[in-house]
């Protein structure tokens, strides 16, 4: 690859980056799609709040895609649901980067390496995230947004000096430029760095605004996820990336994870011993130790932070905008008592790092906002800790199950509270809707859950075994279900209750795999993981004996619907069937080699089976798997499912994930799959089945259909045009007090005796940028400034703040903020009356 191999970027935007729209021919029914309502539950990797709008913030997460706070609604909205199947891995979203010019742009590289190829791409958006045009640059770099260091970052920077400028930092590439705006890419050949061990790489790029030169950064920091005595892991560039040489001074024994820049220049890095999340014993990186060190970038001085005593591995680390002493930083990879459950360590500095507060030590509380499950789950993996820059006793932490924020981390106890209302992240790998009963579901990590509402949290299995595969209903005595599961806690449970309780059986073979159900409840299969013998007891689990006939790997037998001594099974072509109630099965119909192994059974259809075979279509027997027909119009199938019937139908209505008429997505079948609707859009594709491959209709409610994903939780679609009711829905909302045009405000941050610390936010109310602005204010209780940042100081009471240069430029919508140490006068801290030219129309 040449150093000026550009790539340029794909099409022009169009709505929410889905593919061309259906053609006309193909028949569409409005549907509303939402996600079952869990709650979080897997590793948020970091969360970027806003540092130029109030309340705006985002999320990006390893499988599940990224996040943006809807600060009205108070939850989080999905950015990337539009992911076709062909591009499942850009659900794992490993950077993401705000430009401090205009709030409305965001920026994402995404991409997992065992999906989709490992195709990698640079989403680009100019509306919140609301559309993205796609640079796909696979041929350039790859990302990983679940590998190892997924939290470190942000790798991805706009540059504080034009809009224009954007860096990213690779895996295995080095230290990529785009002065488009994100459109093409360049190597930085002044940074002689490509992999690492750990095939981390580039573990956080930093800008300094303060260096800006002609509209660009000059001064860049690069941190590298390796050991410093392996080779240097920061880097340090004064010319705007020509060239860069290594910075000495830092630990040589830890990697570099995360950086913060305070408004005095210093940067504030935190090390472990590893890339993280957790330990990788083949490198090894243990992740178990770590530090916190302060760099001066005008002198070259570190200064080692670290909490007194604390050798813990650290990650997230956060600064104060009107504050450079005020920081917050978080453990990672470590397990201390937290509350009733243990996890990661929080620390608070007001000076600097010279002293740390443990938040956690001092005082822990947890609100769990209706999502029971994590009532015993701990802030662990805590990657990323962020101050509100707008209320800088406000953070958000993010955890391995999902984030949490304090609305005052300095409060005895800080009460943290589960902030996952909209994210849904987890790897649904089995669900069945019980007629008459309950939706209930098995989960990658998490058990599952038993809904009887699914736009309501719901409690989780209990005895848990952590990651649960199997799982099945008796379609005769729906009371029976059977689940399976537990990775390095291998259990099988049953239940004779709808799943309202389990009890333990008392044998497993092997571990996780799938299981199936007789019709009438009274044989149990079970087809261990990565074994080719599966298993049959009549006890529920007191005593097995070996399946003959069956010598297929991962088997996922399923059972006939109302036979109960018939069981069916497909491996690559072949068809095996039972009719010795799973006693022994038999070779029968051969098909196209390929498909899926998750084949279904009609309810209420004896002998009736439908295979989906992916590119060879959708197959259909009803003579119990002797003989196949295929459904013409499917060109392509890689789920099927069965729902309730529609009004005046007496079959099932059939759902598949598929290609009919030349558009894939979720089809609907309410005619034995003569005709079809699709029920899902463009907006809505979710990155395909995912893992569990499913597509399942409700048994209980026409029209709803349930789809797996391969970390977005179990997606919902409703029938109708009418917006379904949110999941569990936030307290009412006050509407927010009309601004003014070139609103400023005045705010007293901190006080203490004699002193304080202030900060006035400017925003452009307007319909066009401002170009260079002051503000101006007289006290009349004798305060003084002593100090200011971010803007340049004149005037002696009255005095008047003007523009530095890289925040002159204030565009519509932005917020930009400065702030200042002063002495307190006779009053205390007066609030005073904001004028200048920044300040009309002044609000207080």
């Amino acid at each position: 690859m040449t150093l000026m191999h550009r790539l340029s970027t794909i099409a022009a935007a169009c709505a929410l980056c889905a593919a061309a729209s259906a053609p006309a021919s193909a028949a569409s029914e409005t549907y509303q799609w939402n996600s079952v309502a869990m709650g979080g539950g897997g590793f948020v990797s970091a969360v970027i709040p806003s540092k130029t709008q109030k309340g705006l913030a985002y999320a990006r997460t390893d499988v599940g895609g990224a996040y943006r706070w809807d600060n009205t609604a108070a939850r989080w909205v999905p950015l990337i649901d539009w992911a076709s199947e062909d591009e499942t891995g850009l659900l794992g979203v490993e950077s993401i980067a705000l430009d401090p010019k205009n709030p409305a742009k965001v920026y994402m590289l995404a991409g997992i390496s065992y999906f989709s190829n490992g195709k990698t791409m640079i989403l680009r958006s100019s509306d919140y995230g609301k559309t993205f045009i796609k640079t796909d640059v696979t041929a350039l770099f790859k990302a990983h947004g679940n590998g190892m260091g997924r939290q470190t970052g942000e790798r991805l920077q706009v540059d504080p000096g034009s809009s224009n400028i954007l860096y990213v930092g690779t895996r295995a590439n080095g230290l990529f430029k785009s002065s488009d705006s994100g459109a093409t890419w360049a190597r930085v050949s002044g940074l002689d760095v490509t992999t690492t061990p750990n095939e981390n790489g580039i573990s956080f790029v930093a800008l300094d605004p303060a260096s800006v030169v002609g509209g660009a950064a000059q001064r860049i920091v690069v941190g590298v996820s390796r050991f410093g005595y392996v080779a240097p892991n920061l880097y340090r560039s004064n010319d705007g990336g020509k060239t860069f040489a290594p910075v000495t001074g830092a630990p040589t024994d830890l990697m570099p994870q995360r950086v913060a820049r305070a408004s005095d220049g210093n940067l504030y890095v935190t090390y472990a011993n590893g890339a993280g999340p957790h330990g990788h014993w083949a490198q090894p990186e243990p992740m178990d130790r770590g530090q916190i060190w302060k760099y001066n970038v005008g002198s070259g001085a570190w200064t080692n932070v670290t909490p007194s005593g604390i050798s813990s591995a650290f990650s997230g680390i956060s600064v104060a905008p009107d504050n450079p002493n005020n920081l917050v930083a978080s453990t990672i990879n470590t397990y201390q008592q937290q509350g009733n459950a243990w996890g990661d360590r929080i620390y608070t500095s007001a000076n600097g790092g010279a002293s740390w507060t443990d938040v956690i030590a001092r005082g822990f509380a947890k609100d769990s906002a209706g999502v029971s499950w994590v009532g015993d789950k701990a802030i662990h993996w805590a990657g990323t800790v962020e101050l509100d820059p707008f209320d800088t006793k406000a953070a958000w932490v993010s955890s391995g199950n999902g984030i949490f924020k304090t609305a005052n981390i300095n409060a005895t106890p800080a009460t943290w509270t589960f902030n996952v209302a909209g994210l849904e992240e987890t790897v649904p790998l089995n669900l069945v809707s019980i007629p008459g009963g309950p939706l209930v579901s098995a989960i990658g990590d998490y058990d599952g859950f038993r809904h009887t509402d699914p736009t309501r949290y719901a409690p989780i299995h209990t005895p848990s075994i952590g990651s649960t595969t199997g799982l099945d209903f008796a379609a005769r005595k729906t009371s029976v279900l059977a689940r399976a599961g537990g990775n390095d806690n291998p259990g099988m449970y049953y239940s004779t209750d709808t799943g309202l309780t389990w009890k333990k059986t008392a044998a497993m073979n092997g571990k996780n795999g799938q299981v199936a159900l007789s019709s009438d409840g009274t044989v149990l299969l079970h087809s261990p993981e990565n074994s080719a013998t599966s298993y049959r007891s009549t006890d529920f689990g007191s005593s097995w004996t070996a399946v003959n006939g069956l010598s297929v790997t991962a088997a996922r037998p399923v059972a006939d619907a109302v036979n109960p001594r018939k069981f069916y099974a497909y491996d690559n072509g072949r068809v095996f069937v039972s009719t010795d109630g799973g006693v022994s099965f038999a070779p029968k119909a051969t098909l196209q080699s390929g498909g899926s192994k998750v084949i279904r059974a009609v309810p209420n259809r004896e002998g009736e089976l439908w295979v989906p075979l992916l590119s060879a279509g959708l197959a259909r027997s009803t003579d119990s798997g002797a003989t196949f027909g295929s459904i013409g119009s499917v060109s392509y199938a890689a789920a099927v499912g069965f729902g309730a019937a529609a009004p005046g139908a007496t079959f099932p209505t059939v759902y598949i994930w598929g290609t009919v008429n030349g558009v894939k997505g979720v089809h609907r079948s309410v005619d034995t799959g003569a005709t079809w609707v699709r029920v899902n859009d463009d907006a809505h594709q979710y990155g395909g089945p995912g893992n569990g491959q499913f597509v399942i209709g409700d048994m209980n409610r026409y029209g709803v259909v349930y789809m797996s994903t391969a970390g977005r939780g179990i997606a919902m679609g409703l029938p109708g045009g009418t917006t379904p009711p949110p999941i569990d829905p936030p307290p009412p909302v006050e509407p927010p007090t009309p601004t003014p045009v070139n609103q400023c405000v005045y705010q007293v941050r901190s006080q203490w005796p004699g002193g304080f610390n202030g900060a006035v936010q400017i925003t452009n109310r307007g319909t066009s940028a401002m170009n260079g602005w002051s503000v101006s204010w007289t006290y009349s209780d004798g305060s003084k400034v002593a100090s200011m940042w971010n803007a340049v100081l004149s005037g002696s009471n009255p005095y008047t703040a003007t523009n530095v240069g890289w925040n002159a430029v204030i565009q519509p919508g932005q917020t930009v903020e400065f702030g200042f140490q002063g002495s307190s006068g006779s009053a205390g801290s007066q609030v005073p009356v904001l004028g200048g030219s920044a300040c009309a129309k002044a609000a207080r």
